[in-house]
């Protein structure tokens, strides 16, 4: 994203290299790191490098880690990213680290094919490290996540926009709107936007970052963003503008539903839920430049990442038992038959909760859910498409009919590893149900009643 033009250049790198020492880059250990070439279509030449814990959890998270301008995949695996490190020796999840190799080393945000999806730029080469990664460990399609650094931070911001499908979550330190550094000159440096001076409506920001993946309807990933008040080398005005394109994106409200400073100088705003994986989240650092993250700050991101547990193989959830209600957190409405059909085949929905029997679901200890006594809810042809559709069928036994309850409120369909799913977050009587990538939204928690 950087360098080659004018001296206001040559004046963010030498801010960016002076983060680099204020982190404290940690010596070199390149044994902790795999060098990978051969792993696909790789338009721009960016190196991949992969991180494989000792102990790997059975079936782990993916973190794409995006380094900064100047920097290096060494660099940021060892130093201001290493508590990610840390944290996949603890829970057992793999890190894919790109590498730019262009002068700079900054990663390309800003031409037309860095913006469009699958279209020959940096992101094009990053995605083939994910599917390489995909193939060949048992990664969790439901917790593939990103997260940069400046130059990084905006790459988490476009590969978010362009590869929602893929990406569950995302946190961005320091970085900027996807699609606020487009240029038409070959640039990979926009001064307007890294100065704060484009300003848009949210629904402006979200067509934008929709530009990129054109005809794309489906869900977005949850974003966490951090910005310092006083950073002169990505003006605070863009951790406002990042606030404006995700709240749009997710379809939430700019209304922040929860406001606190968990520590002196921080405020952390949450948009479209109260809790630790909110569709959006913000934390602004009162007095501090492009110096982020601070010591102690990574617990809130592998949180909102979901890359934390109590163990690398943390203990289910209890499943529920008896015979009960569903209801949607988001729409306050209950997971319902469509027309009390005892059909196969009859689509799920949401509706007002009502008792009536075709919203009484008994969880089994092979980990369906049944109604009327002998159907199950299925997720039609045992699909693992996000936007699959959810019915009713005859209880069969198959994992496509089988679901887990997890702690935050999901539901997961164990055969696709995705979650229970109201389409856009409507509250609409007769919304038919899906599957998609789990991201904490309300629209994915429900409550037994």
């Amino acid at each position: 994203m950087k360098r080659r033009l004018p001296r206001v250049l040559a004046a963010a790198v030498a801010s960016l290299v002076a983060v680099c020492m204020m982190v404290g880059i940690r010596p070199a250990a390149a044994a902790s790191l795999t060098r990978v070439t051969g792993f696909g279509d790789n338009p721009t030449n960016l190196n991949m490098y992969i991180y494989v814990p000792d102990r790997v959890a059975a079936r782990p998270a993916l973190l794409v880690m995006v380094h900064y301008c100047t920097g290096s995949a060494s660099g940021v695996f060892n130093g201001v990213g290493h508590d990610y490190v840390t944290a996949a020796d603890r829970y057992g999840y793999i890190i894919v680290v790109p590498e730019a190799t262009r002068s700079g080393q900054c990663f390309d945000v800003s031409t037309p094919a860095a913006l469009r999806r699958n279209g020959g730029g940096d992101s094009t080469g990053v995605m083939s490290m994910v599917a390489y990664a995909r193939q060949r460990y048992n990664v969790d399609p439901a917790r593939i996540v990103v997260s940069g650094f400046s130059s990084g931070a905006m790459m988490t911001n476009v590969l978010a926009a362009q590869y929602p499908d893929v990406f569950s979550a995302a946190a961005a330190f320091s970085g900027v709107p996807a699609g606020c550094f487009a240029t038409t000159n070959g640039s990979l440096w926009n001064s307007q936007c890294s100065g704060g001076q484009l300003v848009k409506t949210a629904q402006q920001w979200g067509d934008q970052a929709r530009a990129m993946y054109p005809g794309y309807t489906g869900r977005y990933p949850r974003m966490q963003l951090w910005h310092g008040t006083t950073d002169t080398t990505l003006a605070y005005t863009n951790f406002g503008e990042e606030i404006k394109q995700w709240t749009n994106l997710n379809g939430v409200s700019q209304t922040p539903a929860f406001t606190d400073s968990p520590k002196p100088g921080l405020t952390r705003t949450r948009y479209g839920g109260t809790g630790a994986q909110a569709p959006v989240e913000g934390l602004s650092f009162a007095g501090y430049g492009h110096s982020l993250p601070l010591t102690g700050m990574f617990p809130y991101a592998l949180t909102f990442l979901g890359l934390d547990g109590t163990s690398p193989n943390p203990t289910p959830t209890p499943t529920p038992t008896g015979a009960g209600a569903i209801r949607n957190v988001g729409s306050g409405r209950c997971l319902d038959v469509a027309g009390a059909s005892q059909a196969n085949g009859a689509q799920a929905q949401i509706w007002d909760c009502n008792g009536q029997a075709n919203q009484q679901w008994t969880p089994t200890g092979s980990g369906e859910l049944r109604v009327y006594g002998g159907k199950c809810l299925d997720v039609g042809n045992g699909a693992t498409a996000d936007g699959s559709s959810v019915i009713i069928w005859d209880c069969n036994g198959q994992n496509n009919q089988q679901w887990r309850f997890n702690s935050d409120g999901g539901i997961t369909a164990v055969g696709a590893g995705k979650c229970l799913d109201v389409p856009g977050n409507t509250t609409a009587n007769g919304t038919r149900l899906q599957i998609w990538s789990c991201n904490g939204g309300t629209n994915q928690r429900w409550a037994r009643t």
